[in-house]
């Protein structure tokens, strides 16, 4: 596998703790690119960047517009945009129709980001009540993306990671408690002999 250089979460309903606890876990010198595709509402919506900040020293801040993806930066999808990926490793967003009832859907950035990063990249599907994301799992691994998905029982709302188990679109199934710690140490590089 090739040395990581961005992880891909993509949740809904009941995934908020799991990615604060993801947040807290980083290390002072991660160097790997976070995006995180939330579906949103108006409570998280104008504190999510200040929240997310609260939890680890990484820069946080909300995806621009041809915004180049600098490491060790922790991104999240604006509301009511899909966030798309380039072949530069820059942002674009697009405003076209919903995917999955969502905007920003999981399936879009993922299919967006395995196309950009392919082998470079781990994408995080977690709790949430429908199956956005679970298409996009399979083109992940199909361009050699890792694919890790929170296990449904442990999660607030198992439906979206029970789907993505259920099509055999996954490499990993973890608990909640313990993805921050099988991510990060998958996404920090081998020590050198």
């Amino acid at each position: 596998m090739k040395p990581v250089k961005l992880i891909v979460l993509g949740g809904s309903a009941g995934s908020l703790q799991v990615i604060l606890s993801l947040l807290a876990a980083l290390p002072p010198d991660f160097q790997v690119s976070i995006l995180i595709v939330l579906h949103r509402n108006g409570i998280f919506d104008s504190s999510l960047e200040e929240l997310f900040s609260s939890r680890t020293g990484s820069p946080v801040k909300e995806v621009e517009e041809k915004e180049p993806v600098f490491p060790g930066t922790v991104y999240i999808c604006p509301a009511d945009y899909h966030v798309l990926l380039e072949k530069d490793h820059s942002f674009s967003l697009d405003y076209s129709e919903r995917v999955n009832f969502s905007r920003p859907s999981i399936d879009v950035t993922f299919r967006s980001a395995a196309d950009s990063f392919g082998e470079e990249l781990i994408a995080v599907l977690l709790s949430g009540g429908n199956a956005d994301g679970v298409e996009g799992l399979k083109y992940i691994k199909e361009k050699g993306g890792l694919v890790i998905v929170q296990d449904p029982a442990t999660a607030e709302v198992p439906y979206m990671p029970a789907q993505a188990v259920l099509k055999g679109y996954v490499d990993f199934i973890v608990p909640a408690g313990e993805i921050p710690a099988f991510v990060g140490g998958l996404a920090r590089p081998p020590l050198s002999r």
